[in-house]
């Protein structure tokens, strides 16, 4: 039996190419993209498409019984960078979003859902390095505070109303195929865009801030590989830990260089800065790799040949 899937937020950086994937897995007409606003873009017109707001209840409800939708993955949420221009509408998009699509699964008019968190959850008191999987979480962002409370719900609602909701905690994610949509970590898109087109880049995190990222198509393999597997072995209902590699500004130049031996990089810190030194510089990813088979495929050096020979 096919799933039935309704992607809300797919015409974001994660939600393009998850439409993309998941359509080629369970077919065209299984996989209703959806967001706020119908764009001239790939994702609204390869397949179906329906124009949501992620705050209205009734509308989700209606696409949910429209399609007989099994799965929802919920992808809208304002990033880390915008979250903290409007802290507000963050929380209240961040927050009510998600209660709407556990509400309806506790209802039983959803089979499962999946909601991403983010490395966000953690902050200036949790350990730096090898982030653990259990640690201290005291987020020092809107985006994070949003996120981690999020968690908590998940997990309320799987315990109390038996939900089954799978989460993992995303990385920076880099991606050819879509710009870089507000987060802290978007730089090391921006990078690439800049050095083929300018040979130089002015950085707005420091030379040696050093972050967790992965490719894009290793966060989109484990999106569908946590949704894929046995009830069963997902044994963390909160959100799990995923790494695939760190590196500092300094480092992904370097990368690059190797292939635009002209590329120049400055440093001009912004407030993005701060937000950015709250979070890890690495995670500690072995319960998703021993509870459901986690593997990523990309390193630094295999993304960065990659996202040149795409953007080129």
């Amino acid at each position: 039996m096919n799933p039935k899937i309704l992607i809300i937020g797919a015409c974001g950086q994660i939600g393009t190419e998850l439409t993309h994937s998941l359509r080629k897995i369970y077919g065209t007409e299984n996989v209703i993209a959806s967001d706020i606003r119908k764009l001239n873009t790939d994702v609204v017109n390869s397949g179906p498409f329906e124009v949501v707001n992620a705050l209205d209840f009734n509308q989700i409800e209606h696409l949910v019984e429209e399609h007989q939708i099994t799965d929802v993955y919920l992808m809208a949420a304002l990033l880390s960078a915008t979250a903290e221009k409007n802290p507000a509408f963050a929380w209240d998009l961040n927050m009510n979003s998600l209660f709407h699509v556990l509400n309806l699964a506790k209802a039983g008019k959803i089979k499962k859902i999946f909601w991403p968190s983010s490395i966000a959850v953690f902050g200036p008191t949790t350990p730096k390095e090898n982030t653990p999987q259990y640690t201290v979480m005291e987020p020092s962002t809107v985006y994070g505070i949003s996120k981690q409370a999020g968690e908590r719900w998940c997990e309320y609602y799987h315990n109390i109303f038996g939900v089954d909701v799978r989460s993992i905690r995303y990385p920076g994610l880099i991606s050819w195929s879509s710009p870089p949509g507000g987060g802290t970590t978007d730089y090391a898109v921006d990078i690439f865009h800049k050095a083929l087109a300018d040979k130089k880049y002015e950085c707005f995190l420091s030379s040696e801030t050093k972050m967790p990222m992965m490719y894009m198509d290793d966060a989109i393999n484990a999106t569908i590989s946590i949704m894929q597997a046995p009830e069963e072995k997902i044994k963390i209902r909160s959100s799990y830990n995923l790494a695939a590699m760190s590196f500092t500004p300094t480092e992904i130049a370097a990368e690059i260089k190797k292939h635009i031996p002209e590329f120049t990089i400055t440093y001009e810190p912004d407030f993005r800065q701060k937000i950015a030194d709250s979070w890890p510089a690495s995670i500690d990813d072995s319960s998703a790799r021993e509870d459901w088979n986690w593997n990523h495929k990309f390193d630094l050096e295999s993304m960065t040949t990659d996202m040149l020979e795409h953007l080129k």
